[in-house]
């Protein structure tokens, strides 16, 4: 263990507005050369789940007027969390990561990376290709390839987008930064501190609207920490039984059309009694459904959002995952193989950074509210965090004398059968070792709180 204060971690604890002091009492525990790459994906994994977990110690002394418990967190579970989604088994068989169409593609000058995981985006690509679906993966790959081959880079994204699919020109570093996180003070009427408690979110109700892996990781950081997380996806875009089986830990799962009107009342109801709300939602989309004004009325709320591409600039409001910002951001270019194809880093970093440093942010904002009893707006993006990482982090020696996955991973019962699922990696003296419950079954849960 080494107290001495990490470069990442002081930046990334400054971002979020934490009192300077407390970054340099994180402690770390290494595991030699993990999650190596280029870049120093290491560096980012640890002060982001660092971070987090000081953010959740200096909720829990601040509720309990006690001093900050220690912050020691193991480089070895990080690395295993960061790649929580190739450690799960579901009744002993892996989940599939990528579909056969999501990858790196040769266009006419140069390369795309597409992304087809979800089946509407899949029709999308092949539609916007022109290409028919005979449900046959690995013959359609090929004849996708000849259409990608045979076209401009840039004309692809274009055109693929404009179809509401999802590919990206692969692009060398050098685009625009972006800020690590945005904060925002609300000015509405002031709430009553949390009372004294055993974690630092209990008793904290958090509706999450996330998907996918990066939102999803903040909430499940937060259930883990005592908050009553309630997630809620639209009836018709049903989510991958794999990605919720490893990030619904600790959640709850409900439904709720938020075009409908019924779905607009019972959403309103939720954020009536709502501590914070998490969102993925592209900018805009919320105030365009009507229920921008239904957050901002609610006293004390914290609205933490995410999105891909940054919140400004031409592609703020595009659809984005993490694989398609590592190939635009520069990224899939330093990682490159030795013949010159684009690579990628060891996880989905950015996802996974950026949800620890959300989880982080709303934490913050509990803290502060603790004081002042005003809500706050963060926004943070993987854009965001690929910019950090590219030009505001540095390699640090690695330490430990090597990794071993299997003390950071565990066995559950679950509704999707037993689960072997990765362990959290925040950690401060008195912390939870996991989730009080596994996932519940996607969907299947009331849109209703856990009554106190």
């Amino acid at each position: 263990m080494t107290y001495e204060q990490d470069a990442a971690t002081a930046h990334a604890w400054a971002a979020l507005g934490g009192p300077p002091e407390l970054a340099a009492t994180v402690a770390y525990e290494g595991a030699g050369d993990v999650l190596a790459a280029r870049l120093p994906v290491r560096e980012l994994a640890r002060a982001s789940v660092g971070v987090c977990s000081l953010a959740a110690a200096e909720l829990l002394a601040r509720r309990n007027a006690t001093p900050l418990p220690p912050v020691r967190v193991r480089e070895a579970a990080v690395a295993t969390a960061f790649v929580s989604e190739r450690h799960l088994r579901v009744g002993g068989k892996s989940p599939r990561a990528f579909a056969p169409l999501s990858r790196f593609w040769r266009a006419a000058d140069g390369w795309v990376r597409t992304h087809a995981n979800y089946p509407h985006h899949r029709a999308r690509l092949l539609g916007a290709l022109g290409v028919a679906d005979t449900g046959d993966d690995p013959d359609l790959a090929e004849t996708l390839a000849a259409e990608l081959a045979a076209r401009p880079a840039r004309w692809i994204q274009e055109t693929v987008y404009a179809a509401g699919g999802l590919a990206v020109a692969v692009a060398p570093p050098g685009g625009a930064a972006h800020p690590l996180v945005e904060t925002a003070p609300s000015d509405v009427s002031c709430r009553a501190p949390l009372p004294p408690a055993p974690l630092p979110a209990a008793g904290v109700r958090v509706l999450d609207l996330t998907r996918v892996i990066a939102g999803p990781v903040a909430t499940r950081t937060l259930a883990l920490l005592g908050a009553d997380v309630l997630r809620v996806d639209p009836p018709n875009l049903p989510e991958s039984a794999d990605s919720h089986a490893d990030t619904g830990m600790g959640k709850r799962s409900a439904l709720l059309d938020l075009t409908a009107a019924d779905g607009r009342a019972a959403f309103a109801e939720l954020v009536a009694t709502a501590d914070v709300v998490v969102h993925g939602y592209r900018p805009g989309t919320l105030e365009a459904l009507g229920l921008g004004d239904v957050l901002a009325r609610r006293p004390g709320l914290i609205v933490a959002r995410l999105c891909a591409w940054g919140w400004s600039g031409p592609w703020a409001a595009r659809r984005g995952f993490d694989s398609l910002v590592q190939a635009a951001s520069g990224i899939a270019v330093i990682e490159a193989g030795p013949d010159g194809s684009p690579g990628a880093l060891p996880a989905q970093a950015l996802d996974h950074g950026t949800g620890y440093l959300l989880a982080a942010a709303v934490l913050r904002a509990l803290t502060d509210r603790q004081r002042t009893g005003l809500g706050r707006s963060v926004r943070l993006s993987l854009a965001g965090t690929a910019s950090w990482l590219m030009n505001d982090l540095r390699p640090v020696p690695a330490e430990g004398d090597g990794y071993d996955a299997g003390p950071w991973l565990a066995e559950t019962g679950s509704p999707y059968g037993r689960l072997r699922h990765a362990l959290p990696p925040v950690h401060y003296e008195g912390a939870p070792r996991t989730w009080r419950t596994p996932p519940s079954l996607w969907g299947g849960d009331a849109p209703a709180w856990t009554p106190a």
